[in-house]
């Protein structure tokens, strides 16, 4: 499948967590250790907000450990809130429009997981979307669908709920037509402002989901790691699977659960329930 992260803090170089810390998600790109696959190399995605308007988006097939241009990038690019995504195709075209992060005005989105026999789900979920929406989806991705999904049900407004009204959905449709274990999923979203997180599968076994911990608690833990020692209070990362291997820097999330980080407040969690709902 694919490993994806989110950083929202102080503005920070985008290399100094793509590329230089020890298991980066670009490492993770060819030495993934608690992914579906080893290997997430089917493309990549970074979007970030900046001074301009709304948030930039880079998207290439090539492998993120491969790419010159995302080096550069990501060498001269600063931001306190971005996204980024190394993508193992479940079935779909290597092809840009399939890259992570999908974006929406100024909203942002990722995903690690798939829904279930998507070919068989696909049509009655593409025609639940919002008519106005449905032109806006440029691949064939089961994540981008989803996206849309989420976004007609009120993204907006209220991601988790909205979230949890297109899962819902989609679990209803894949119990109509017969199908298994509908939904893995591994989601993060952004306004520009914040982050939404959810960790959820239909058969509460989903794929893995960290949080860094609180700063102050990481700087006491590791007063010999530098990179540590310049975090501010608030500042987040959440991964698919943790950057380094540092006792006490990470808190898994908790199955069917999502988590909400804001700048200036404190992280908070709640549980995650899908709700039916006839679309």
């Amino acid at each position: 499948m694919c490993r994806w992260m989110a950083w929202l803090g102080e503005p920070l170089l985008i290399e100094e967590l793509l590329f230089k810390t020890q298991h980066g998600l670009v490492d993770q790109s060819l030495h993934s250790r608690l992914g579906a696959e080893t290997t997430n190399g089917d493309g990549f995605g970074l979007g970030w907000y900046g001074t301009g308007e709304g948030p930039g988006v880079y998207h290439s097939v090539a492998p993120a450990w491969g790419d010159a241009n995302l080096r550069q990038l990501a060498g001269h690019l600063d931001s306190r809130l971005f996204m980024a995504h190394v993508r193992a195709t479940s079935g779909t075209a290597v092809q840009e429009s399939n890259c992570h992060p999908f974006r929406h005005g100024s909203w942002l989105f990722v995903h690690n997981g798939m829904i279930n026999e998507f070919r068989t789900l696909r049509r009655e979920l593409a025609l639940a979307v919002e008519p106005s929406l449905f032109p806006d989806i440029q691949g064939s991705t089961d994540s981008e669908v989803m996206f849309h999904l989420a976004l007609t049900f009120g993204l907006q407004e209220d991601p988790i709920t909205a979230l949890e009204h297109t899962i819902g959905f989609v679990e209803s449709v894949a119990e109509r037509h017969g199908v298994q274990r509908a939904v893995q999923a591994s989601i993060g979203v952004s306004d520009g402002e914040s982050v939404w997180a959810v960790r959820y599968s239909t058969e509460h076994s989903s794929r893995t989901l960290f949080v860094s911990a609180d700063v102050d608690a990481l700087k006491r833990l590791h007063p010999e790691n530098a990179r540590l020692q310049r975090m501010r209070e608030g500042d987040t990362l959440i991964v698919s699977e943790p950057f380094a291997d540092l006792a006490g820097a990470w808190h898994e999330l908790s199955e069917s659960s999502a988590v909400t980080v804001k700048s200036g407040e404190p992280l908070s969690r709640r549980s995650f329930s899908p709700r039916a709902t006839n679309g």
